[in-house]
C-alpha cells in the first residue's frame, strides 16, 4: 500500500516520457507508486521507462486501447488511497503531490482535488500563459460549464471517488472495472467529472498554484479541432441520459463556453473560417457569455476579426504581443 498511484498512460511519447518520469521522482512528497501504462507504443516509450532503477515504478503494457483505458488500466493496477494523473508529455512542480495530499487530508468531502496550470511548449519552454479555474465552491454546473480541473495532468483523486463511478466492461473478453468512458477518444476528462458531480456528493475543489505544466502539442489529440467538437458533442448527448435536469437547465450555457473556447483554438490554429462559424454558434447558444464575461468574449470576437481582416505578418505579432501583456489567464472552457 502507499498513499499516491501516479498513473502515467504512454503512447508513442519517447520524446517527453523520460522528463514525465523524473518530475515524478522529483516529488517532495515520497509515498507513491509510478504506474506507466504503455498503450501499446511502436516506439521507444518501453524502453526508456525500463532505464528507470527505482522500485516505485511500473511498467504496465497492453495492446492500444486508447488514453480512457490505458487510464483505466492504471487505476484498476493501482494501491493507493489517492489517484494523481499526469501525462506523459507533460510535467509537474515538485510540490504537486505534497500538496494535494495536505489538501485532501485536510477536507474529507473532497473527492477531486486540482491545480492551476502554467502551459509550456512543445520544446518544453515555459510559457507565460495559465489555465487559472475555479478552486473554491464549485458546483456541478461549474464542472459542467467551465471545466474547472482544466486538464488531465492536474487532478488528484480519492480511489472511493472513483469507485463511485465505477461500472463494468466487457469488450476485451472479461469484465473490467472502467471510470474513464472508453467509448471516447477525446473529452473523456470532462465526461469522468460531470459523471462524478452529478452522480456522488463528493466536491471539487482547487489549489491556486500552478502545480502542474501543461505543453502545447500540436500533434496531441488536443489538437484537432473538429474531432474535439465532434467529442463533446457525443458528451452531451450522453450527459442529458444520466443527468437531464442539469443538461436542460445549463446545457445551452455549457455548450456556449465550449463552442467560443474552440473558436479560440481555432484561432490558435490558423483556421478564421472555422472560429468564426463556431464563436456564432457560442453566442446563438446562449448570448449570455456575453454578460457572463464580456471581456473574453469581446476579445474571442476582436481577435476573429483582426486574423481576417490582417495577413498573419500582422496578426501574428499582435496576437504575440497582447498574450504576453495578458499572461492570457484561462480555463479549459475558454
Amino acid at each position: 500500500m502507499c498513499k499516491v498511484s501516479v498513473v502515467m498512460p504512454a503512447y508513442n511519447v519517447s520524446t517527453f516520457i523520460a522528463g514525465a518520469i523524473k518530475s515524478v521522482l522529483a516529488q517532495t512528497f515520497t509515498d507513491f507508486e509510478l504506474i506507466i501504462v504503455d498503450d501499446g507504443s511502436t516506439d521507444d516509450t518501453a524502453l526508456i521507462c525500463n532505464r528507470f532503477d527505482d522500485p516505485r515504478i511500473r511498467l504496465v503494457s497492453q495492446k492500444n486501447r486508447g488514453l480512457a483505458g490505458a487510464r483505466n488500466t492504471g487505476i484498476r493496477a493501482a494501491n493507493g488511497e489517492y489517484v494523481a494523473f499526469l501525462d506523459a508529455d507533460d510535467l509537474w512542480r515538485p510540490e504537486k503531490l505534497q500538496e494535494h495530499v495536505a489538501h485532501l487530508d485536510a477536507n474529507p468531502s473532497v473527492g477531486v482535488s486540482y491545480s492551476a496550470a502554467q502551459f509550456m511548449d512543445e520544446s518544453g519552454e515555459l510559457l507565460p500563459l495559465y489555465q487559472s479555474p475555479k478552486t473554491e465552491d464549485v458546483r456541478t454546473e461549474d464542472v459542467l460549464c467551465r471545466n474547472p480541473v482544466g486538464n488531465g495532468s492536474a487532478p488528484v483523486i480519492r480511489m472511493s471517488t472513483l469507485r463511485g463511478i465505477e461500472s463494468l466492461d466487457d469488450r476485451y473478453g472479461q469484465d473490467e472495472a472502467v471510470y474513464f468512458d472508453p467509448d471516447f477518444k477525446q473529452s473523456e476528462d470532462i465526461e469522468c467529472w460531470v459523471r462524478i458531480a452529478a452522480q456522488t456528493d463528493w466536491r471539487f475543489e482547487g489549489i491556486d498554484k500552478p502545480l502542474t505544466l501543461y505543453r502545447l502539442n500540436s500533434g496531441g489529440l488536443s489538437a484537432s479541432v473538429g474531432r474535439q467538437l465532434a467529442s463533446w458533442e457525443a458528451f452531451f448527448e450522453k450527459a442529458c441520459g444520466y443527468a437531464p435536469l442539469l443538461m436542460r437547465e445549463w446545457g445551452d450555457l455549457a455548450r456556449a463556453y465550449q463552442y467560443r473556447y474552440l473558436a479560440r483554438r481555432a484561432i490558435w490554429s490558423r483556421e478564421p473560417a472555422t472560429a468564426r462559424r463556431l464563436f456564432g454558434d457560442a453566442l446563438r447558444s446562449d448570448w449570455r457569455i456575453a454578460i457572463r464575461e464580456p471581456a473574453r468574449t469581446f476579445s474571442t470576437g476582436l481577435s476573429i476579426a483582426l486574423h481576417v481582416a490582417l495577413p498573419g505578418f500582422l496578426y501574428r505579432p499582435l496576437e504575440n504581443m497582447a498574450m504576453a501583456a495578458k499572461g492570457f489567464v484561462r480555463t479549459s472552457a475558454g
